[in-house]
């Protein structure tokens, strides 16, 4: 698996003001909405991972990825410490939250913690880790095969913006609970994280299940970056950055005889699904 299968992708959102962050990001939620539905009409699965050190923003990531999904139609995995059995069985433990068909999954951390965190530590023996890369791209591409959508992010920070993450969470009274020891101790192994980055990138990335490597020093341009892959890996590939159409627009349309008015796109494409199934 060579490297060039990595994705280092376009960031077309460099000095994005805060207006144009919240227009783009309404424009590309309505795109993932719609590819929510494609994905519960068709019975189809997606599952989207996303790994990086600690403090590069996987979790605000994921949450603007869903909210304004259809609930019952997602939903978010951030597992803590695995048990014996989970650590023993450890794609079986992922693989038991795998979405059923017309559904998505979101991983805050995934399988690959075995690739990252968990060697850096020492958490888990070095068998463990070395079987682990052997078999997770077979894993992957056997789901891959049987219909699975994967798309696999790995948010990128710098030590600095790290350290600056941290400061804030610390002095911040309603995150500081997000900083622990642990995370304090992994920094002080980032070059030996940087190593089992390195490895997992060269060995676990394949034309079919690449890695997806996005610049994270800015939350709000790695969140619509990432967004914005995801639409176009649907078949959007057309889909323009920050032409600033506001899809706020007002719409109507009548359903079972009954007219909607006032909808916003979003809402305009819940009801054009139900009207369509009629």
């Amino acid at each position: 698996m060579k490297r060039k299968n990595i994705r280092i992708i376009e960031n077309p959102y460099q000095n994005i003001s805060e207006d144009e962050y919240q227009n783009e990001k309404r424009r590309l939620q309505l795109e993932l909405l719609k590819i929510q539905q494609w994905l519960v009409r068709k019975e189809l699965s997606l599952v989207v991972v996303f790994e990086g050190r600690d403090a590069a923003g996987k979790g605000s990531t994921i949450k603007r990825f869903t909210e304004n999904l259809i609930p019952a139609h997602f939903s978010i995995h951030a597992l803590g410490v695995p048990s014996q059995s989970e650590s023993k069985y450890w794609f079986r433990r992922y693989e038991s939250l795998f979405p059923k068909p017309g559904n998505m999954a979101f991983f805050d951390r995934s399988w690959y913690t075995r690739a990252l965190i968990e060697p850096t530590m020492a958490y888990c023996p070095e068998e463990r880790y070395k079987r682990f890369m052997r078999k997770v791209l077979d894993w992957e591409h056997k789901h891959i095969n049987d219909g699975l959508f994967l798309i696999k992010f790995y948010l990128s920070v710098d030590q600095e913006t790290q350290l600056i993450r941290f400061e804030n969470r610390l002095s911040n009274p309603l995150t500081y609970w997000k900083f622990s020891k642990n995370d304090l101790n992994a920094r002080k192994k980032w070059a030996q994280f940087t190593k089992y980055k390195e490895q997992m990138f060269e060995h676990t990335s394949s034309t079919i299940s690449p890695w997806v490597v996005v610049n994270a020093n800015s939350k709000k341009q790695a969140r619509l970056t990432s967004m914005l892959y995801l639409v176009r890996f649907f078949g959007r590939r057309k889909f323009e950055p920050l032409t600033g159409e506001d899809v706020r627009v007002s719409h109507s349309i009548s359903v079972g005889g009954v007219k909607f008015s006032d909808l916003t796109l979003q809402q305009l494409a819940v009801l054009k699904e139900l009207k369509e199934q009629e």
